[in-house]
Formats: C-alpha cells, sequence, structure tokens
C-alpha cells in the first residue's frame, strides 16, 4: 500500500503544500474550512488502492499553504490550484471539493472547462448559484448557517477568538459531526492557531461578494463535464445537488445516509463508495 508524500511548489509568489498518494489518473482533493489537506487521508488511500494519484492541497491561507492577505475569491484561489496541476505536469485531471472546497472546485471546473475531466463536489451550497438563507432560519437550520455571517465580520473573530481556537472550532465539530475523530479535530485546531491560520480560514468567507459576482456570471455556462453532487443526510443533505441545478449538463445527486457534515472522515467508505464509480 502506498503511503502519504507531502511536497511544497511555488505558485503565483506563494508556496502551496499538497500531499499525494498511489499513481494513476490524477484527482485534485479540495479542502474545506475549518479543516486542511488531512480530511482528505482515507479518501486518498482508497483512490490509490485504486489506480489514481490521489493529490490533496492545502488552499492559502490553511494548514502549511502560506497565508497571503489577499486572493481568496474563488477565481484566484482556483487559479492557483490550476498552476500547480500544470506544474505536475496534469493536463487533465478530475476534482473532488467538500464544503469551502466545493465553491473552489466549482470556479475551476466553470475557469477552465478544457482542464476538469469530472467533478464531485460535497456537502456545501455555492454563493451566487444558491439563494441566500433568511436570517430569522429557525435553530436547527442556523446552526449550519451562522458562522457565515460571523466569519466576515472584519478582525472581531481574530479578536474574540485568538487563544481560543480549541474551543471555536470543537464547538463546529461537535455540532456539525454525527460521528466525531478527535485526533483529526486535534489536528485542525492545531492548523487554525498557527500565525495567520484564523485570518485565512476567514478569508473565504470575507471574499464571498466578489465569489458572488464571478458566481454570477460562470452560472449563465453550464458545466460541460459529468458532476456528481453528494450531501449528508444529517446536514445539507440534498442541498449541494439543488444548487447546481440547471449549472451542469451532466448531474447526478447522492446522499449518505446518518452522517453528518464532514462526510470524508465520517463515512468515508460510503463517500468512496460514490465517487469510485463515478470517475471510472
Amino acid at each position: 500500500m502506498s503511503t502519504h508524500s507531502h511536497h511544497y511548489a511555488h505558485v503565483h509568489g506563494l508556496r502551496l503544500h499538497y500531499v499525494t498518494q498511489g499513481e494513476g489518473a490524477p484527482v485534485l482533493l479540495i479542502p474545506g474550512w475549518p479543516q486542511t489537506w488531512y480530511t482528505w487521508r482515507h479518501v486518498m488511500a482508497a483512490l490509490a488502492d485504486n489506480g489514481y494519484q490521489a493529490i490533496a492541497v492545502d488552499l492559502p491561507g490553511m494548514g502549511l499553504s502560506d497565508k497571503p492577505l489577499d486572493g481568496y475569491d474563488t477565481g484566484t484561489c482556483a487559479a492557483r490550484l490550476h498552476a500547480l496541476m500544470g506544474q505536475l505536469g496534469h493536463e487533465r485531471y478530475a476534482v473532488v471539493g467538500h464544503d469551502v472546497g466545493m465553491w473552489v472546485g466549482y470556479a475551476l471546473a466553470s475557469d477552465f472547462p478544457g482542464v476538469v475531466n469530472r467533478l464531485c463536489l460535497s456537502e456545501a451550497v455555492i454563493p451566487g448559484l444558491a439563494p441566500a438563507p433568511s436570517i430569522f432560519a429557525p435553530p436547527e437550520q442556523n446552526i449550519f448557517l451562522w458562522h457565515f455571517m460571523f466569519n466576515q465580520l472584519q478582525d472581531l473573530p481574530e479578536a474574540l477568538i485568538t487563544g481560543r481556537e480549541a474551543q471555536y472550532l470543537r464547538f463546529m465539530f461537535e455540532k456539525w459531526a454525527v460521528r466525531l475523530d478527535r485526533v483529526a479535530v486535534d489536528t485542525y485546531v492545531q492548523a487554525y492557531s498557527a500565525p495567520g491560520g484564523l485570518r485565512g480560514g476567514f478569508a473565504y468567507y470575507r471574499a464571498i461578494p466578489e465569489t458572488i459576482r464571478q458566481n454570477q456570471q460562470r452560472g449563465q455556462v453550464p458545466l460541460g463535464m459529468p458532476v456528481l453532487a453528494i450531501g449528508a443526510q444529517l446536514a445539507t443533505n440534498d442541498a449541494p445537488r439543488v444548487t447546481l441545478e440547471g449549472r451542469a449538463a451532466t448531474l447526478q445527486g447522492a446522499i449518505i445516509e446518518g452522517c453528518g457534515h464532514f462526510v470524508t472522515e465520517e463515512a468515508p467508505e460510503a463517500f468512496v463508495g460514490h465517487l469510485l464509480p463515478f470517475l471510472r
């Protein structure tokens, strides 16, 4: 069985950290917030065992990648990942994105349509494609929504959370997960407690207005490659598929039963059970 291999690349003036496993057709794995490449560890092993090369990246601002002051809109981020894959010699590849990685994966597939051959997106809705939720959402729904506004505030989140990263992030994982991996949570707490870690994660939310502007343009042209949208029964459910309706020429949907938001860690076997047939 192949093992993880850690690497760094210099892309658009930034140092990006990425991890590879396996040999074969390339599959780019994009994590969400508040996670890092580490969320893909189980999926990477399955991909490697089935003849793929898994490439899991720490997005700019996350994990061991640089944390620039700007460039967190999904268009800029997608261009950076496209450049990374080009450096690695991959002219065509599949993309899998979770949470914020779903936003970036959609932008990458839309902005570079001749490059992405298959697109799997999970556990999010896409700003600019999905309608904005009401601020009067009921508590059971708001548990998945309140952070969108809080994380966009300038400076205040860092002022309140610095030194209390563990309390803030563990709240997210405890409320959003059904099966909690405490070792993984500790890994993410350490990552977002590093200098710039909070700011880098919040920056994706602060860039939402620009991402919305871009997606209103992207949404006018349906994606041409096959698209699979995966939701978790006890989190977004069918919202990933709904947000992509009319935005892809070929769209499949799947829901993982009995699972919370962190599908790649809570139910990796079920996730891979949908992903591998889709990639073939």
